[in-house]
């Protein structure tokens, strides 16, 4: 999903010396093949991640293999190399219970097997490579490539009368769009030597609830927002705990010549024009 709109967006920034690879062009957990795909490159972004929180709890050392134990070897070789890293992680490295937005150096401490082994791919890359590493917390994705929630609720809002969205859980949805744009800031940035390493939040400006924006997504799509009922987390029991308060502060982007992401309602009004959206939207209309 992320991968998609940050190769749309390069290109539409004028980069075209650009190496995309999916999963069945580079195996991240493989040490050679990282060397041989990062060699030649003046920036690596890696949007490869283990992205089933639930699945992980049973799973933790399959996404420790991912999300952890691959970052290390991703910045080895850009050490190697030269090459400027820039790693996607989460909001789930951070415990979600303050009632405030949580700056770039709040305390860590993941409530799940998934933001466990995204803080171990935080670690490693910034013992490997403390001068040319870079850590982009995201939450709350959706775009027009993948599942998402967004297309989820348009995709329920043609099937049901209603639908039963969790009120309790506070976060900043996030298009992977604006987000792409801003990964090229930041490696524009940090090739000009201008953005610090370490840790950035990559998330919408605002806040919501899941509730919030479906709501939100029924108003845009032309739908009776009323719809949509809120309810509780208690009421949808997961394998993986979630965070109440997921809402990050974007104080270091300033530091690094960076423009924050929009207000995230007005990035949704945009999203659902695109044309995978629209599709959807269309459906939802019947």
């Amino acid at each position: 999903m992320l991968g998609r709109d940050l190769c749309a967006a390069l290109a539409q920034a004028g980069e075209d010396r650009v190496t995309a690879a999916d999963r069945a062009a580079l195996d991240v957990t493989d040490a050679s093949a990282v060397r041989a795909a990062v060699a030649g490159h003046d920036v690596v972004v890696n949007c490869a991640a283990y992205t089933d929180v639930d699945g992980a709890e049973g799973e933790e050392s399959r996404a420790e293999a991912v999300n952890g134990h691959a970052v290390g070897l991703l910045a080895d070789a850009c050490a190697s190399s030269g090459a400027r890293l820039l790693q996607l992680s989460t909001d789930y490295v951070l415990p979600g219970a303050s009632p405030e937005p949580q700056p770039e150096d709040a305390p860590t401490g993941p409530p799940n097997a998934y933001g466990r082994s995204k803080l171990l791919g935080e670690r490693l890359l910034a013992e490997r490579l403390p001068q040319a590493g870079y850590v982009v917390r995201t939450a709350w994705l959706y775009g027009e490539h993948g599942g998402n929630f967004v297309a989820t609720m348009l995709r329920l809002a043609a099937e049901r009368p209603s639908v039963d969205v969790v009120d309790d859980q506070h976060g900043q949805p996030t298009w992977t769009l604006p987000l792409a744009r801003q990964l090229i800031a930041l490696g524009r940035s940090a090739l000009r030597g201008e953005a610090p390493p370490g840790v950035y939040h990559g998330t919408s400006a605002g806040r919501t609830t899941w509730h919030g924006l479906a709501r939100a997504v029924f108003a845009e799509a032309g739908l009776d927002p009323a719809r949509v009922r809120p309810t509780t987390t208690a009421a949808f029991p997961r394998p993986a705990a979630r965070p109440s308060y997921s809402v990050l502060a974007h104080d270091r982007w300033a530091e690094a010549g960076v423009a924050v992401q929009p207000y995230w309602q007005d990035s949704l009004t945009l999203a659902l024009r695109q044309p995978a959206f629209q599709e959807l939207v269309a459906k939802a209309r019947g």
